[in-house]
């Protein structure tokens, strides 16, 4: 049997001929005998299937194979951005299932080129591109390069962040970016946090803590101190804006409280959370016997990118003894700009809050934060275990990330912003979420000057609401009616093209398109590029309609 240094890289691991491990490996000690293997293998082929695939484990012997792979792959993406010219394809869904399902998973392919070249089929092709200036949907940011080094890294070291005995270093990296972020946002000294998948977690996270907070309060009262759970969690109502994240009313749900439990309060015309109508809210649940158990005021909300009175909101929530929680996963970016920094003035009043990296630090998902102003919150949702955590570890201040996060197994996700700071610098990171600022400004300026598109607000953050409502020839605007029929048709086709990709979403119960913008090289004229291509796309089903 050949040994791994006489491996020939370009020859396919799996295939019969691939040289197989050191010679002396446990897998051939034992019989080659018959056994209930299935499909008519005996143990010797099983073996020999067996030393095949530890070619492709990772490790110091495989080492050579991991670079030449894992550079293929590189490169596949690479030559993709440059040969790209646009977001998307258009491709349908029932195309993409077809071509994926053809796919036949049990038998692999014979070298990781053939498997990159199918990759190219259900994949690369038709992805939607994020970092292309005509993509301008969602929050989805184009993403910086230390961070994708840190990818790399994380993923191959692959260090699981629950215990101090995986983890070591990469624990203190993500402890240090915890204490970073807390002094960004001006928590205080005692503020701790952890490092979760995304900003609907760390609302989850943070409202847990804000629900076994109130619990442990309400049971101070005897004649409540014998109560479960589920008999203390009626009465607990939760306060945040209309136009806040749809991850409060699912976490109020999760934590056992429902829906109904999330109290709606209306915002001022700028579409931020209005403290008079939030303080009768407030004042409206306590005469009815409720208990506020937390007030979330949103820094960014998803459509209008609106920063809630924070200063106003902690002080009624100070007032009512509730939890004050910020979800900025779409703000927390401000809090490394060099020009819209004081938009998070208030936050550190806050008892929490969240911080998505992979929105406005420009990280691959998933990097995201929670942050709690007194660290010795985060154990109403400690858990010890003996084979994971004990308690006694905790005691030796043995530093088990675990006893802080509701997951368990998490990626080293740290690990990106931790590159991405160190070789480009916190203020860097803010220029580019300021420029993607300035251009929403600017964009802004151009539609509520354009007749024939109606601008729903003035852009606060990086994106804008609009739509498309002409003029007729008669000199009167198309109908609401008409246009709301319009607007998520004009989406939908300038989506099939492929040429752009925008958002939409509903204000007052009416059809609107959205912009968000996060790319800092996109100019005004690609932009307006989009501009033309909507009006252009809604003058031609307008023209349809007609002459059907």
């Amino acid at each position: 049997m050949p040994r791994l240094d006489e491996t020939n890289l370009d020859e396919p691991a799996n295939s019969p001929s691939a040289p197989g491990p050191r010679e002396h490996s446990p897998l051939l000690q034992g019989p080659l005998e018959q056994g209930p293997l299935g499909q008519g293998q005996d143990f010797g082929s099983r073996v020999e299937l067996a030393l095949g695939a530890t070619n492709h484990l990772l490790n110091s012997r495989n080492s050579p194979r991991y670079v030449a792979h894992v550079l293929q792959g590189v490169t596949a993406v690479a030559t993709k951005l440059e040969r790209t010219t646009q977001p998307f394809t258009g491709v349908e869904p029932a195309g993409m299932k077809a071509r994926v399902g053809a796919v036949d998973l049990d038998t692999p392919l014979p070298d990781t080129a053939a498997a990159l070249q199918e990759l190219e089929d259900v994949y690369l092709r038709d992805a939607v591109y994020f970092h292309d200036p005509k993509y301008a949907a969602h929050l989805n940011c184009p993403v910086v390069i230390p961070a994708l080094v840190g990818e790399a890294i994380l993923s191959a070291v692959n260090s699981s962040m629950d215990t101090w005995d995986q983890s070591a270093g990469a624990t203190m990296i993500e402890r240090r970016l915890i204490d970073w972020a807390a002094e960004r946002l001006h928590l205080g000294g005692s503020a701790d946090g952890i490092f979760t998948s995304g900003g609907s977690q760390s609302n989850l996270q943070a409202l847990l803590i804000a629900r076994n907070h109130a619990v442990a309060g309400l049971r101070q009262d005897p004649a409540r101190a014998g109560l479960r759970l589920p008999a203390l969690l009626d009465s607990l109502r939760i306060f945040t804006s209309e136009d806040s994240h749809f991850s409060i009313q699912k976490s109020a749900s999760m934590l056992g409280l429902g829906f109904d439990a999330v109290i709606s309060v209306r915002c001022t015309p700028d579409h931020r959370m209005d403290p008079a109508a939030l303080a009768e809210a407030m004042a409206d649940a306590r005469s009815a016997g409720l208990v506020p158990m937390a007030v979330v005021a949103t820094a960014g909300t998803t459509d209008f990118g609106a920063v809630d009175p924070l200063a106003e909101t902690a002080a009624l929530a100070r007032a009512y003894r509730a939890w004050f929680h910020i979800d900025a996963a779409y703000g927390g970016g401000l809090m490394v700009s060099g020009r819209y920094r004081r938009l998070l003035d208030g936050t550190r009043l806050a008892d929490s809050v969240t911080v998505d990296f992979h929105k406005t630090f420009f990280q691959p998902v998933s990097s995201s934060a929670l942050l709690v102003r007194d660290g010795s919150m985060l154990r109403h949702i400690t858990y010890y275990a003996d084979y994971l955590n004990p308690e006694s570890a905790a005691l030796a201040d043995i530093p088990n990330q675990v006893d802080k996060s509701i997951q368990t197994t998490r990626r080293f996700d740290a690990l990106k912003l931790w590159l991405t700071l160190r070789i480009m610098g916190a203020d860097a990171i803010g220029a580019l979420f300021d420029e993607a600022i300035d251009l929403a400004a600017r964009v802004g300026t151009v539609l509520a000057a354009d007749d024939d598109f109606e601008l729903a607000a003035p852009p606060q953050l990086s994106t804008l609401v609009f739509r498309y409502r002409p003029r007729l020839e008669e000199g009167e605007r198309l109908s609401e009616d008409a246009a709301d029929a319009l607007n998520p048709a004009i989406r939908a086709a300038v989506f099939a093209s492929g040429e752009a990709v925008v958002a939409g979403t509903k204000v007052a119960g009416r059809h609107y398109l959205k912009f968000t913008l996060l790319n800092a090289e996109a100019t005004l004229e690609d932009i307006a590029g989009i501009i033309h291509l909507l009006r252009r796309t809604g003058a031609g089903l307008l023209q349809a309609e007609v002459a059907a």
